[in-house]
């Protein structure tokens, strides 16, 4: 009997504690509150779904609120998805949900997707629809969408294997990755952006050649990854690494050139294969291009000829540029070894000649009016597994600003010619040298800032070490990459 009185009592204060908690109001005075009263997908390709945004509705009034409906106000028009509280507005039911309950204190979260038609148009057209709130009371409250929706060329894989020219307007979004076949020229031209899926990337054992007309007035050609999304609200996935694969030169490509190009946020920028050491023709010529942001190397090259005019490479993983024996030219470059991820980073340079237990010989590597800098002290890694040996492991550098301590054996040497070695000591360094480093917002500005020691440090060049031909010869009046002047 007393086991009874305790079960109907406990009952009864859980019915009482129910009656309280629901209680509702219709008074117009009692609203929702909000997480944002705008929700922005920013931009968007049509037909392609986008990644799920959320939001919160909240009852912080002293009764619960009854919602007549939530609705989209135009339908199934916009192309918007919603889901409130886990009921699916379906859109074939007028993309309505009717007859919810937030009681007092509580709240609901509401997801937000976008799938939005083509619009014909090579530029991004603003989506927008209403997320419609009407209260028991009458009330209605509306939360905005909006989106620009942007029309793309959609490829799942392209394997070219003619010679081809490539010039859009409107961004090219590859799925799997393009593959230039041996024998064939793939050639691109401004102003052609092309977005990476996850995985993807370039794959050359024919040709490619970007801008090779070297018409900066057109602008770069920019490959980067196809999320246009953001991990957080002050960072967007562009400003992520590893959000495509990269660029690989395979063995049996050669004549490669790239003109005012953008490749970024990629696992790797460039790779050179190793193939047979060809000195009069070169593999990989660069002019005009930024490599950044990459979760491996920036360039690297194995037993080529390559060269790098007015580019610049930073913030990767691995080694901003690694060359592994052959030969490589740089003027007025910018190598900047910022990367913010991790402090296992590699090197601003590194040059060998050997690879594992393998000889490559470095016949020439040659660097002028550029910058190596970065976070470590130093950023310059040469070796050669025996000083004695025959295997060639030829460098020099002239007019230079390196972060590398000056040992004696540098004094003595002949392959450094008015070389400023940057210490952390130095009142100019390292990232001071440059207009932005936000290592928070991962965000960057590589012009050379008004107090860089780079600045009016550019001499002409009149003769080099070896014979190349190609390069833009005479005097600029500061060092380091030019591209963005």
């Amino acid at each position: 009997m007393k086991r009874l009185f305790f079960y109907i009592m406990a009952i009864a204060t859980a019915l009482m504690s129910c009656s309280d908690d629901d209680s509702f109001t219709t008074s117009r005075s009692a609203v929702l509150s909000f997480s944002r009263d705008t929700v922005s997908l920013d931009t968007v390709f049509s037909t392609v779904p986008t990644s799920t945004q959320t939001f919160w509705v909240y009852n912080k009034n002293e009764d619960g609120l009854r919602l007549r409906h939530v609705r989209l106000r135009h339908g199934n028009q916009s192309g918007f998805r919603i889901n409130v509280d886990g009921t699916y507005l379906d859109n074939t039911l007028g993309s309505v949900v009717r007859d919810l309950e937030i009681r007092k204190g509580d709240s609901i979260r509401v997801f937000v997707e976008l799938t939005s038609s083509a619009t014909g148009s090579d530029k991004p057209e603003l989506v927008t629809d209403e997320l419609a709130f009407v209260l028991e009371s009458g009330v209605e409250q509306c939360v905005n969408l909006r989106a620009y929706s942007w029309d793309a060329i959609m490829h799942d894989s392209i394997i070219v294997d003619r010679d081809t020219v490539i010039s859009e307007s409107k961004p090219i979004l590859i799925r799997k990755g393009i593959k230039v076949e041996e024998g064939a020229t793939l050639t691109i031209n401004s102003p052609t952006v092309m977005y990476f899926h996850s995985g993807a990337g370039i794959d050359v054992y024919g040709r490619i050649l970007v801008n090779p007309e070297s018409d900066s007035h057109k602008g770069d050609v920019i490959f980067r990854g196809d999320r246009l999304d953001r991990m957080f609200e002050y960072l967007p996935y562009d400003r992520v690494s590893g959000q495509w694969r990269g660029i690989n030169i395979h063995s049996s490509s050669i004549s490669n050139r790239l003109c005012n190009a953008d490749i970024h946020s990629s696992e790797y920028g460039i790779i050179c294969d190793s193939a047979e050491y060809d000195g009069q023709n070169q593999r990989l010529a660069l002019e005009n291009v930024t490599i950044h942001n990459c979760k491996g190397p920036g360039v690297i090259s194995y037993n080529s000829n390559i060269s790098l005019a007015n580019c610049r490479i930073s913030n990767t993983l691995g080694d901003c540029l690694a060359v592994y024996g052959g030969s490589a030219q740089l003027i007025y470059c910018t190598l900047a070894q910022f990367y913010p991820f991790s402090g296992d980073r590699g090197f601003a340079l590194r040059f060998t000649n050997f690879v594992d237990d393998k000889d490559y010989p470095l016949y020439m590597l040659e660097c002028y009016n550029s910058i190596i800098t970065g976070y470590s002290e130093d950023e310059i890694k040469g070796e050669t597994r025996d000083k004695d040996s025959d295997v060639p492991f030829v460098y020099y550098f002239e007019n230079m600003i390196m972060r590398t301590p000056e040992t004696e054996e540098i004094k003595e040497s002949e392959q450094y010619v008015n070389v400023v070695f940057e210490t952390p000591d130095d009142e100019i360094q390292g990232k001071s040298h440059f207009v932005i480093v936000d290592e928070e917002n991962l965000y960057y500005d590589f012009h050379l800032d008004s107090l860089s020691t780079a600045i009016g440090k550019g001499k002409v060049i009149t003769a080099y070490p070896t014979d190349r031909d190609g390069v833009e010869r005479g005097e600029r009046p500061d060092l380091g990459c030019y591209q963005y002047r």
